[in-house]
């Protein structure tokens, strides 16, 4: 076969990947993945895909091997067309070498994703470096070579553009300390040049043309809510991906935009299309139950939102003790005397919590952590109730900014926070009462930070002492630091971040802090991430 027929016969695979027809997908790439290196590369890619979304050992080991074969299948062309110097030859070369890069950084992924020890976490690292030096050396190619350009030379900078994106834009990410170090070792973090290259991937008809488009949506739907760029970039991809507006892909993407944008029955209905769209891979179904479950939070209705969790903690392995956390913590948010679904109680369920606990690349993540800690006061002969456990972790996934254009919805938080205040305020004062007074006042803040109540938020966002939740403090003072941006008091938002940085260091939170002060110094407030509790994305 030439390479423009395997490139052909790729972007078909792609097509019906995007449509749902993952089965066919992959029965159209399966016969060639020993002799085309694009066809073993997509193979394997889909593959991929599928194990991160199972999380299953056998899948995630599976996709590892045949990445592997795959790597070997992009040498064999490497060492084949380096003996002969035709223009032809050349060119599938430099083919060779994307497509090796990109083996080299999936597998690193996948090692991320399967081992915890040490010796495995440098492999990957390793794989990571030369993956990074073949897209630099082919990236200076290109821009020095112009002239060099055959038929599927679109595809070849499509490659390229995929790469180079994805490291600058990851690395923009890191401390900024860490990237220091990581430029001086030759690596470049530049977020604006990363999305740049993102988006001429993404908007020329190529074969990673998905790849950097979902990489695009992922950064502005989830790391990032700034809503002009969001629709700017949702209306490009409509245009890109226009042949797969009903694949499931898109459809959790088109809601989670609509999510962003406050629009949360329209997300709902996006999602639940998510979930009809398609019956062949189920884990497909999961992310949309994730974003149904938040949605149903945001109008506080605590039995849906519970639904959600419950099929999470049954069918993902993703973070089992975060769906059971969520499922007691629904319960809870339930009337003493209120029937519970299945008979279920939440004691239980908040005693279970530490049982699920897992690590990812080596670390467990921060909101498990976060979810294990606080249902450790259950585990007492005792239990001390929480005040508003789902209310605390949606504040941690960033759910006050999701309804911040949605009155009605802020109203609803808001009064919910005022009954659970009164309900503490009635019950005998022990260990955890100021505490958990805080957590409501902090809570309390952001709804009325919505609802433009500045001097009423700010009263709220004024700390306490606190004797076991220290994140309040640091995040207290945040946002209290937003607010004074919002007034465009901006030199006391700087000391208060920087008080929030010493606070974070100090108590030893989150030793990967990032950089505070860049809020304060742009007023871009967007730049909170909506998954690590007290940690700044940063310039």
């Amino acid at each position: 076969m030439t390479l423009q027929v395997c490139l052909e016969e790729c972007m078909e695979a792609l097509d019906l990947f995007l449509n749902n027809h993952f089965s066919e997908s992959l029965d159209k790439l399966r016969p060639r993945v020993k002799e085309s290196m694009y066809h073993a590369l997509i193979y394997a890619t889909v593959l991929e895909m599928q194990a991160m979304m199972t999380f299953q050992q056998d899948d995630i080991v599976n996709a590892g091997n045949t990445m592997k074969s795959a790597q070997e299948v992009c040498q064999r062309f490497q060492i084949a067309t380096d003996r002969v110097c035709g223009f032809a030859e050349q060119l599938q070369a430099l083919h060779a070498d994307a497509c090796y890069a990109e083996c080299l950084l999936q597998r690193a992924a996948l090692t991320f994703l399967q081992d915890e020890n040490m010796v495995s976490f440098i492999k990957g690292g390793i794989k990571v470096r030369n993956s990074y030096l073949i897209y630099k050396e082919l990236h200076t190619f290109l821009q020095s070579n112009s002239s060099l350009q055959g038929p599927n030379h679109i595809h070849l900078e499509g490659g390229v553009s995929f790469g180079i994106g994805a490291f600058n834009l990851t690395l923009s990410m890191f401390p900024p300390r860490l990237l220091k170090v990581l430029e001086f070792a030759g690596f470049s973090g530049d977020k604006e040049y990363g999305l740049s290259q993102l988006n001429d991937g993404a908007t020329t008809n190529n074969l990673r043309s998905m790849l950097c488009a979902l990489l695009l949506l992922c950064y502005y739907t989830f790391l990032t809510f700034i809503l002009g760029t969001l629709l700017f970039t949702t209306r490009k991809m409509f245009t890109f991906l226009s042949t797969s507006l009903q694949g499931a892909i898109f459809l959790f993407f088109a809601g989670r935009a609509e999510a962003i944008k406050g629009n949360i029955d329209e997300a709902v209905v996006l999602f639940e299309d998510g979930c009809k769209a398609q019956q062949q891979w189920k884990q497909f179904h999961h992310m949309c139950y994730w974003e149904l479950m938040w949605c149903f939070t945001y109008k506080c209705v605590w039995r849906m939102a519970y639904f959600y969790a419950d099929l999470l903690s049954n069918e993902s392995r993703w973070s089992k003790a975060m769906y059971v956390y969520m499922k007691a913590a629904y319960l809870s948010m339930l009337a003493p005397g209120e029937a519970r679904p299945f008979g279920e109680d939440e004691v239980e369920l908040f005693r279970r919590v530490s049982t699920f606990k897992q690590k990812i690349a080596g670390k467990s993540p921060p909101t498990e952590k976060f979810a294990i800690r606080k249902a450790r006061r259950y585990k007492a002969s005792c239990p001390v109730r929480l005040p508003v456990p789902v209310l605390e972790m949606m504040y941690m996934w960033n759910g006050f900014s999701m309804i911040s254009k949605r009155p009605e919805l802020t109203e609803g938080m808001l009064q919910t926070l005022v009954e659970a205040e009164r309900t503490l305020l009635e019950s005998p004062v022990n260990e955890y009462s100021m505490d958990d007074r805080c957590v409501i006042h902090l809570l309390k803040g952001l709804c009325l930070k919505n609802q433009r109540h500045i001097q009423a938020a700010e009263e709220c966002f004024n700390k306490k002492k606190i004797k076991f939740d220290h994140y309040l403090v640091p995040n207290a003072l945040l946002e209290l630091s937003v607010v004074y941006i919002d007034m465009g008091r901006k030199e006391e938002a700087i000391k208060l971040l920087v008080k929030a940085k010493t606070e974070i260091t100090h108590l030893e939170l989150d030793k990967k802090v990032f950089s505070l002060t860049s809020i304060a110094d742009t007023g871009d407030t967007s730049t909170i991430c909506p998954i690590c509790q007290c940690a700044i994305i940063g310039e």
